[in-house]
């Protein structure tokens, strides 16, 4: 949402490889910002800028970024392991700050980060896009509302065959997604236990499928199975509630499918209640409609980024700020590796 008579933010952003065109793409389009710069070590990205965005200056030290009082705020979309350090940097520099996910890769780094933004009063966002996602948000509703009932177990895959990455493996990868939906949709609590299994099959100690285990108050149990080494593209999250089931699968036309299934234990009344002879237990099994709502789409990152000027023009929180951030990087550095013996 834009401030009336706000003068337009200027932006530098740092990374246009894999995901940064994307973000540069988004923030261009908007009115009340400008990107100023684009910081890449890469002579090929710099020129793909300068040729698609001429508005944008692309150069290769972040000095110029930093140095310059007129930048308002930076989008960082670099490599995970660098996220930390540019971000602090950009944070003692009086910077607000976009990071890509994961905002960092251990919790006493988000720690240190929210101790240099809240000493500066500057917005931390980090870019948990799916929270942004029309689909995901429906979801979110229906568990709230209660209509699923209570929620017994979730779980996701997060599946493809490539973009093999040697920086960090298949669950930093693609876990930082569910792991964010499943927390935004229970509400952020803290897990009781996290547990994870993968195996590095290409190269030596980087996991290319994994499967987390995450145990949540109330027996909510969750699972996220994430590899790039699968046959098929899949995106796929099920949400099991005592009384209704949804299915959010973001590769499908139909992004949301409700289903009106369970199973109820039936309340049996006899003459003689004697419970030292307990009868065996009797099941109502439900089977009704499937419900395919019409979820009005809107691009997520484009809604994640007018949240992130938002909250800089209107000083407001960021959904996915540093609070779920860390809930976020907390599982992640709570999920040890298993060793593996075949």
């Amino acid at each position: 949402m834009e401030t009336p008579n706000a003068p337009p933010l200027t932006l530098a952003q740092f990374g246009c490889g894999y995901w940064g065109p994307n973000l540069l793409r988004n923030f261009s389009a908007l009115p009340n910002c400008r990107i100023k710069y684009v910081v890449d070590a890469s002579p090929e990205r710099r020129s793909f800028v300068q040729a698609n965005y001429p508005n944008s200056e692309a150069v290769e030290s972040t000095e110029a970024v930093l140095q310059n009082p007129e930048v308002n705020a930076v989008i960082i979309a670099t490599p995970a392991g660098t996220h930390f350090s540019l971000a602090r940097e950009c944070l003692l520099a009086g910077k607000h700050i976009l990071v890509e996910k994961p905002l960092a890769t251990k919790v006493a780094e988000v720690d240190e980060l929210a101790a240099c933004a809240a000493k500066r009063n500057l917005v931390v966002m980090a870019g948990h896009t799916f929270i942004y996602n029309s689909a995901v948000r429906y979801v979110k509703k229906l568990i709230d509302s209660g209509d699923l009932g209570e929620v017994r177990y979730i779980y996701s895959q997060r599946l493809n065959l490539g973009r093999i990455r040697s920086d960090i493996d298949a669950l930093w990868n693609f876990a930082p997604h569910d792991i964010s939906i499943i927390q935004y949709w229970l509400g952020d609590p803290e897990p009781i236990a996290v547990q994870r299994h993968g195996v590095d099959y290409i190269q030596n100690g980087v996991d290319d499928v994994v499967f987390l285990n995450i145990a949540y108050p109330g027996k909510i149990m969750a699972n996220i199975h994430v590899s790039w080494l699968d046959p098929q593209k899949v995106r796929k999250m099920v949400v099991v509630g005592s009384r209704k089931m949804v299915m959010y699968d973001d590769v499908a036309d139909d992004k949301v499918a409700i289903y009106d299934k369970g199973i109820d234990r039936k309340a049996v009344l006899g003459e003689n209640m004697d419970f030292d002879k307990p009868r065996p237990a009797l099941f109502n099994y439900r089977s009704g409609d499937i419900t395919l709502p019409g979820v009005k789409f809107m691009e997520p990152l484009r809604v994640e980024a007018e949240h992130f000027l938002d909250c800089i023009q209107n000083a407001r929180r960021p959904q996915t700020g540093l609070a779920h951030a860390r809930a976020v990087v907390s599982i992640l550095e709570r999920a040890r590796p298993l060793s593996f013996n075949p």
